[in-house]
């Protein structure tokens, strides 16, 4: 059994975390050769301990600073190299002494990480979609130059995956029609709000939206949870890993998180991938695939299961799903732009300059005013992308300080 040294970008996230609970269950399987955070110190410092990574990295000098006069004190953690910035992120998501990167930091600061990670030909476990949402073509196109696996590890692309047939799990270059695929279906809960009063979504507090019914995430992915921005962002994902038409890909709300996507086939079949809402179970399929082994997590157990209902996502309640799905036909521009001034829109919500439903209004806004610019024209590399990033986030911040306020 060969053993796998993991690099994980985020590791103190949601997703880093249920990451190393799998590890942990199997060290035989695997070594920790990199950990990485943002500001994290607490518990950089417990992970260290316990893993004793080669090399731990944080991306706020002052945190690396606090976190290497910690390890250097303690004997069994005096000899982790620690770093700080977000060239080191991208140096050790691309080193040799690891073939494994586990890309889970969120938003569009993961990046550049992920992408040095693909130009590597590593073995890339992708829980970070803007990657995709930011670079789709250019992301698919360096991977298959450089050889690397792509493994989605979100659970809806994961599901898909485990339920395509094993010629079409090609990533990025699959002929779903030759492989008998009529269509793929994503399954969204419709977050905290689905039932709410539209009059009432105005008032919502950044406590209410973070409330998730089913998935224990962090603040970011679950305000886009009740948006469904994260929906439309795993729409766009899909068409780039799934190589789909606007034909081949569809949302449908399905409340209990059991049936986490599927696959339609042109004779009438329909392969669901079900399983509890449980981030261990998707990482556990791509850290040890082609092979299974244990994830720490419970089978579903039908006899305890209540109904199963599906319902179509309303635009009047859900305007961020459709502008997202709109933008993944307009082009690599309109994305990246639709990307960077969500995350913009959603921190202002989170630190309550903004009402929760004007997130869709500039939204909305910031891809109007790019498209005056950008329509038509090619965002082909990595320094296009980060431009067209850099000015829908400041046209973002520009539109919230003039025009709203709570």
């Amino acid at each position: 059994m060969s053993q796998h040294r993991l690099c994980i970008l985020g590791a103190t996230g949601s997703i880093g975390l249920n990451t190393l609970a799998v590890v942990r269950e199997h060290p035989e399987r695997f070594q920790i050769d990199v950990l990485t955070a943002n500001t994290n110190v607490k518990q950089m410092v417990a992970l260290c301990s316990e893993f004793r990574p080669r090399q731990a990295i944080m991306v706020c000098p002052e945190a690396a600073a606090e976190l290497a006069q910690v390890l250097s004190s303690q004997p069994s953690t005096a000899k982790i190299e620690v770093r700080s910035g977000l060239g080191p992120l991208q140096e050790a998501a691309s080193n040799e002494a690891n073939d494994t990167v586990m890309a889970a930091i969120v938003g569009g600061a993961g990046l550049a990480p992920t992408l040095a990670a693909v130009q590597a030909g590593k073995r890339v476990l992708l829980a970070n979609k803007e990657a995709l949402v930011m670079s789709g073509q250019l992301f698919m196109d360096a991977a298959l130059t450089s050889g690397a696996q792509i493994l989605p590890v979100d659970s809806e692309h994961n599901a898909i995956f485990q339920c395509l047939p094993r010629e079409a799990q090609q990533l990025g270059s699959c002929d779903l029609a030759a492989a008998g695929i009529d269509k793929i279906i994503l399954t969204g809960s419709g977050g905290p709000f689905r039932e709410l009063p539209l009059a009432e979504l105005t008032e919502q507090s950044p406590a209410a939206a973070c409330a998730h019914p089913n998935w224990d995430m962090g603040q970011k992915i679950s305000v886009d949870s009740a948006t469904m921005m994260n929906k439309g962002l795993e729409y766009i994902e899909a068409r780039w890993l799934f190589n789909c038409t606007a034909a081949q890909l569809d949302v449908v709300l399905h409340p209990q998180s059991v049936i986490h996507s599927m696959v339609s086939y042109a004779d009438g079949s329909v392969l669901a991938q079900m399983g509890r809402p449980d981030m261990r179970t998707p990482i556990a399929h791509c850290l040890s695939f082609p092979e299974r082994i244990a994830s720490g997590v419970e089978p579903l157990d039908f006899m305890a299961l209540q109904n199963l209902t599906f319902a179509s996502a309303d635009a009047e309640r859900y305007p961020c799903l459709a502008l997202a799905i709109k933008a993944c036909w307009q082009g690599q521009w309109a994305t990246t732009a639709l990307n960077a001034a969500n995350e913009v829109a959603v921190a202002h919500f989170l630190n309550g300059s903004l009402r929760f439903t004007a997130i869709a209004e500039v939204c909305a806004a910031v891809v109007k005013q790019l498209e005056t610019t950008h329509a038509g024209h090619d965002v082909n590399s990595l320094e296009a992308v980060l431009s067209v990033d850099g000015q829908a986030r400041a046209n973002a911040t520009n539109l919230i300080e003039m025009n709203y306020s709570c």
